[in-house]
Order: structure tokens, then C-alpha cells, then sequence
């Protein structure tokens, strides 16, 4: 087949695929005497992805402009969305957990297979992003391929219309002038009354009224273009920061996420109850269940800027920029970031005491403290004694082969194996040592480690935010609404009159809502003495 224009009895060139002339409505395939009902969807202009079905770039087009290829991205992306709900997404597990672990212990093979398969971190695997760009392609693929050749038609419509367009237009009428005198000055006065902008031309009249309104389902991609380019900026650097920060009473950490070098300090940790016995809340705390409801928890924090570089294996030098009380709904606000206030811990564990003693005379031969979450390697005691940390398990638990594991990183639990090194055991001991728990794995042995006290600290459950792309997110959520409002509130109306000898043509076409285009017809017909156009539609079978 040829791919050369379609030049028109009316001397317009139109692209090759062309149904219906854009200049004068003259149908360009098929009979003309048909009296079937014109396909008027995109005005029977040349859409590329109709036309051109031989090269590689073709048959990309055509596959992103179906509308079939956008609904199933969009169900895919639907049933992803879906299966990242059934597990917690990665931000949301246990702080300090280790992802590779916590999903096969919690929820053993489907966790294990829905770890790998990379719905742990959802929305930021790459096959989320490519199908977020596929949509997005889709979207703007198919919205090129409808509004273009559209946008020329509609631009180009003459007045005067072919005989055939009018005749195959679902409302279409002749009134004998014989009969009626109908004025072509009082059928334009008619349609002006209904807000329509009319066109004169040879004494025949073309009007039309809200042709914006075709718009609105290319403003709708527009938007939610916009929506999809700021979805996929929150996984650039600098433009989106959601972490979890857990900090404890007199301890300073550096603020994950943040472009500068920030620290935050936490000077102290304040829960405030509400009164058991006060008659007010009595019921309400009653009615929760709970022994103590938190009226007020903050955390006093100080931050602090580095300043210049920092040496690797020395301390950075802090600068401290300001102090603030972090509260619930009152974040402390920085450089664009803001550290919310979102939980706590009470009496967490930080460090345990033992005592290495010798089990026939019940003798202390040194003492040692545990930093639970940075423990040593080796703790050297009095004379010759020393402890070495041979493995160590902050949340300790028996695995299904029956060896010793942690669930996560966080000491809820501690579990040690000791190697206690005396002058009499030059190569040591093995004792397993955790709370309530002193086991001798290797035999009896001549010392042992004592529980002697523990040190706890109350935990800050904070959460550093920075959002760059609100403000793409906000003007694509409004952009997408505009063209929801402008595409369902009004439509896009066309009513031609063509003068003839010893009659009058009448046609309409509306993109949608018949019945109000049916009902401006009356109007306009009793107003005017023209007679009103049938219903063309063809009947149900």
C-alpha cells in the first residue's frame, strides 16, 4: 500500500490514513452514499499508530500507545503495590535488623522468597522504576498520537461541510424553506443565546462551544506525567529522605540522608503519663487497655554541623548549630530537613557488668562491663586474667538446627561465648553466658562469670524527612484534577448550517451527553422555525 497523502476534491493534502478530510468532512474511505454514522472519535484523522506497522520504531509506538498495553502496566504496577503489603517493606523492620535474616525467621520461606525477589525494598527496585517509566512512556506515547492529529483537525474545520459528513452525523435535518422562513440572522441569534461562537460564511454557519474540553484527557496525562516524574525523582540523591534514626540518652550520631555532615545529640528523654486516677481520662485509659498512655515524649536534642573534613579513624569536629525539644507534631527544622519525634524504648539495655570467679574459693579475680551494642574483643582483668568475646548474639535465639542466632541487632536478649583465659588455663575456658543462662559447653570448668548489674538508657524512635518533589507531586495532583473537571463538566458541541437551494441543512455532534445537545436543538429549532434533526443512530439488534 501507498504511503502518499490524500489530497481531497477541496484541495487539502491530508496525511495518508486519513478517514475524514479535516478541512471539509468529506469522507476519504468507503461509500459515500453510506448512510452509516461517521466515526467522529478523533474526527477520522490520521493517528500514527493506525497507519505505519512495518518498522521497528512502528511497532514501538503502536505498543505504547494501546490503550490495552497502558491498563495492564497499570495492573501490574496495582499488583505489585499489593504484594508489598502483605510483608513489612525494609524500612519498617526492627532497627538494626538484618534484612537477609529477619525475613526467612519471621516468615520463613514465603519472607525468604519475597526477599529476593526484591519486594522488600519495593519502590525502589529497578523493575518498579521501569515499570513507573513504562506508564509514564505510555502515557505520553498515546496521548501524542490521539492529540496531534485531533488538535489539526479541529484547528482546520471549515464552515461549509461536505453533504456526506452532515448526512452521517447522528442528529441530522432539512427544513423545506418553502414551508417556513427561517432568518439566518435569528439562527445565529439562537445559538449565540446558548454561548456558542459562530462562524458565517456564504450564508451557511458554523457553530461550536467548549472545544477546551476535548483537552481534558491529555491535561489528565499531563498531570499524572508530572505525578510519575516526581514519584521517580524521590529515589534521586539529595531530593527525598525517609530514614529511621534510633538515639539514645547522651549518645550523638550523624543524621543518615542529610546532603551536609549534621549530628544529632539526645541530652535527655522525657515521657509524661496521663494520671490513672484522675477522673477525667480514668474511662479513656480503661478503655485502652493500657497501664500507662503517653501524654507527651520528647527528646532534647542538640545538633551539630561538622566542620571541614573528617580524618578516617579520628572523631569529626562538631560545630553545634541549634537546641530543640523534638515532639510529636513539633520536628526540629533544618537546611529543609525536619527529625519528628515518632517513638521510644524504655529502659533499653546498654551494658552489662560480670565478674570472673573462681568457683572453689568463690572469689571475684576481676570485674568486666559489656557495651552491648560495641562490645571488645578481649577485656583484660587483674594478674594475668583476661575474657575473650568469642561470638556474641544481642537478641538470642536457637535456630531450627538447634545453634545459636540472633534475631536481630538490637541487645533485647544478649547471649555470649567466653573464653576465660587464667594462669591456670593458659588457652582458656568456654562458657556460654546470657540472662539467666550460664552453660559450661566444653565440660566443667574451674571459673565462671557472674552476673553482677545492667545498665539500661530510654531510646528515641526518630524519623529525619526531606521532601524536594511535594511541589511536583501538588502541581501534578492539581494539574490531573483540572482535567478531570474540564473534561466531565463540559463538552465539546457542533451544530453546521448549510443553505441550499429551496432548503436548509441542519447537523449537530457533541463528544458526549446527547440528551443536552438534544435539548439546545429544541431550543434553538423553536426559536428559529427550523425543523428539528432526527436521531440518526443506527438501531439495536
Amino acid at each position: 500500500m501507498s504511503k502518499n497523502n490524500i489530497t481531497c476534491e477541496c484541495g487539502h493534502v491530508n496525511p495518508y490514513g486519513t478517514e475524514i478530510c479535516e478541512v471539509c468532512g468529506k469522507p476519504l474511505q468507503g461509500d459515500l452514499e453510506s448512510k452509516k454514522l461517521l466515526n467522529m472519535r478523533y474526527e477520522g484523522s490520521a493517528r500514527r499508530s493506525q497507519t505505519y506497522k512495518t518498522t521497528v520504531i512502528d511497532k514501538i509506538w503502536n505498543f505504547f500507545s494501546s490503550v490495552k498495553v497502558g491498563i495492564w502496566i497499570i495492573v501490574l504496577l496495582l499488583v505489585a503495590s499489593a504484594v508489598g503489603t502483605i510483608f513489612p517493606q525494609e524500612m519498617y523492620i526492627p532497627p538494626l535488623s538484618d534484612p537477609t535474616v529477619y525475613y526467612k525467621e519471621q516468615y520463613g520461606v514465603l519472607g525468604q522468597l519475597y526477599y529476593d525477589l526484591g519486594f522488600h525494598n519495593l519502590y525502589g527496585s529497578w523493575w518498579y522504576m521501569l515499570l513507573i517509566a513504562a506508564l509514564g512512556l505510555s502515557l505520553i506515547v498515546a496521548s501524542l498520537d490521539r492529540f496531534v492529529p485531533l488538535y489539526r483537525s479541529l484547528k482546520r474545520q471549515r464552515v461549509i461541510r461536505h453533504e456526506s459528513f452532515m448526512k452521517r452525523q447522528k442528529y441530522f435535518g432539512v427544513t423545506d424553506l418553502e414551508a417556513k422562513k427561517p432568518e439566518l440572522s435569528r439562527i445565529k441569534e439562537a445559538l449565540q443565546q446558548k454561548r456558542y461562537k459562530v462562524r458565517e460564511e456564504d450564508g451557511h454557519l458554523f457553530a461550536e462551544k467548549n472545544r477546551f474540553s476535548r483537552w481534558g484527557p491529555y491535561v489528565n496525562h499531563i498531570g499524572l506525567i508530572l505525578f510519575l516524574i516526581g514519584g521517580m525523582l524521590r529515589f534521586f540523591p539529595g531530593m527525598y529522605v525517609d530514614e529511621v534514626l534510633w538515639l539514645r540518652e547522651g549518645e550523638t550520631q550523624q543524621v543518615k540522608g542529610t546532603e551536609e555532615a549534621y549530628y544529632l545529640k539526645s541530652d535527655g528523654f522525657i515521657l509524661e503519663t496521663y494520671d490513672n486516677n484522675d477522673e477525667k481520662f480514668k474511662d479513656a485509659i480503661e478503655e485502652s487497655g493500657q497501664e500507662l498512655v503517653a501524654k507527651n515524649y520528647q527528646t532534647d536534642a542538640v545538633l551539630y554541623q561538622q566542620v571541614g573534613d573528617r580524618i578516617a579513624g579520628t572523631e569529626p569536629e562538631l560545630e553545634k548549630v541549634k537546641e530543640h525539644p523534638i515532639q510529636v507534631n513539633k520536628p526540629l527544622k533544618f537546611d529543609g530537613y525536619a527529625i519528628y519525634q515518632v517513638d521510644y524504648k524504655l529502659n533499653e539495655l546498654q551494658s552489662m557488668t560480670f565478674t570472673m570467679d573462681n568457683k572453689e574459693s568463690g572469689k571475684a579475680v576481676g570485674e568486666l562491663t559489656v557495651d552491648l551494642y560495641n562490645p571488645k574483643e578481649e577485656y583484660e582483668l587483674d594478674e594475668g586474667y583476661r575474657v575473650e568475646v568469642m561470638d556474641y548474639f544481642p537478641d538470642f535465639e536457637f535456630n531450627d538446627k538447634g545453634e545459636p542466632t540472633t534475631k536481630s541487632k538490637v541487645p533485647n536478649n544478649p547471649a555470649f561465648i567466653l573464653n576465660m583465659i587464667s594462669p591456670e588455663h593458659p588457652d582458656g575456658e568456654v562458657a556460654f553466658v546470657a540472662i539467666k543462662q550460664n552453660l559450661e559447653p566444653l565440660g566443667e570448668n574451674d571459673y565462671k562469670m557472674s552476673f553482677q548489674n545492667v545498665d539500661t538508657k530510654d531510646v528515641s524512635g526518630l524519623v529525619v524527612r526531606k521532601d524536594n518533589t511535594l511541589w511536583i507531586l501538588g502541581i501534578g495532583g492539581a494539574i490531573f484534577m483540572i482535567g478531570v473537571i474540564q473534561g466531565m463538566y463540559w463538552n465539546h458541541r457542533r451544530v453546521w448550517v448549510r443553505r441550499r437551494e429551496g432548503d436548509i441543512w441542519l447537523a449537530s455532534h457533541t463528544n458526549k451527553n446527547w440528551y443536552g445537545l438534544k435539548r439546545e436543538l429544541e431550543y434553538i429549532t423553536a426559536q428559529t422555525g427550523l425543523q428539528m434533526p432526527d436521531d440518526q443512530s443506527e438501531p439495536k439488534k
